[in-house]
């Protein structure tokens, strides 16, 4: 690797930490905030979470279908669905967090076993999405760079828990519907 592209690596991970120290921070921040008063909007906030769900779907198939393009060693398609991937992750970010800034938590009702599943897809949901934030930018910045051994390297390992991600996220969703 060149010292030009080292150097912008370096560089661009910084920026991915940054980055994902915020996000972690706005995120965090959310359970201490009241939620905003904005009175009337152009839109029920209470179809968010549905939008968010969606989000994650496409998110999961975006996914699902660049690593297919990849095996298949159609890179120029396998770029276009990880591109797809971070659009539907972004939008799914910044409109979560709008949600949360406009609305309180919405409380599981549900009881005893389907209870303890919730919480358990819905802790380890948000451990990994906390987590693998930083690895989906270094393996983005490593992809978009053609740095194509490290990227791999890294995806091995981002791959299936930023699937695990986007899959449990609807399944929370679907989980908790019942109670927004």
């Amino acid at each position: 690797m060149s010292n030009d592209k080292s150097l912008l690596v370096k560089k661009l991970d910084k920026i991915a930490w940054v980055v994902t120290a915020v996000v972690l921070i706005v995120v965090v921040a959310l359970r201490y905030i009241p939620p905003i008063s904005v009175g009337n909007l152009p839109f029920d906030v209470h179809l968010m979470p549905a939008f968010h769900a969606i989000m994650n779907t496409l998110t999961a198939i975006a996914l699902g279908t660049a690593v297919y393009f990849v095996k298949k060693k159609d890179i120029k398609t396998h770029r276009k669905m990880i591109f797809a991937a971070m659009v539907f992750s972004a939008i799914f970010l910044v409109s979560y967090i709008a949600y949360h800034f406009l609305t309180p938590p919405t409380r599981f009702g549900g009881e005893g076993t389907i209870k303890v599943i919730y919480l358990t897809l819905l802790l380890t949901h948000v451990l990994a999405a906390a987590a693998i934030l930083p690895f989906i930018l270094f393996t983005f910045i490593r992809g978009y760079l053609m740095q194509v051994e490290s990227h791999k390297r890294i995806a091995r390992w981002t791959f299936p828990i930023w699937m695990y991600v986007a899959v449990t996220g609807p399944i929370c969703y679907l989980m908790l519907q019942p109670y927004y």
